[in-house]
């Protein structure tokens, strides 16, 4: 497949972008929270402003790795090792729990941009999905390769 290396690397870059744009926001939320002196339920403005800004960084870290191993698939062209596909398939999920969210809150640009991530990072896992092995008696009943003659019977 000719198209995997560069899909691989543009669901980096894009990941890379969103995490970028996730710590941007919460960033910008933990400065209205706190200059606004928001609480809620007797929370202090200071802990939701850190909160804010801490759950942010977390999840972009979260998407920065995810970045570096679609990265690492495009550069390397091998499969990624099962660490790497928790992460990214935790990605694939966690975009489409998104994608559902923002439908209703956000709205339908949202919900597309989260669903164009979501299909790089599904079309990346698929491109290199692990190969299966093939057992040496699976290729003809005789137990031979496939396509080679049977041998015949003693």
């Amino acid at each position: 497949m000719a198209a995997r290396r560069p899909v691989a690397a543009v669901t980096a870059v894009v990941l890379v972008l969103e995490a970028a744009g996730i710590v941007l926001l919460n960033w910008v939320l933990s400065i209205f929270v706190d200059r606004q002196q928001m609480s809620m339920a007797g929370l202090e403005s200071r802990a939701m402003s850190a909160g804010a800004w801490a759950g942010g960084l977390v999840f972009g870290l979260y998407l920065l790795l995810c970045a570096f191993f679609a990265m690492r698939c495009a550069v390397r062209d091998r499969v990624p090792g099962t660490f790497a596909r928790i992460v990214l398939i935790s990605c694939a999920v966690i975009h489409g729990v998104v994608g559902a969210f923002t439908v209703g809150l956000v709205g339908w640009a949202a919900f597309v941009g989260a669903m164009a991530v979501l299909g790089l990072l599904i079309f990346t896992l698929l491109a290199y999905a692990p190969e299966k092995a093939v057992p040496a008696s699976a290729g003809t009943p005789e137990g031979g390769a496939p396509g080679a003659e049977p041998t015949p019977a003693a």
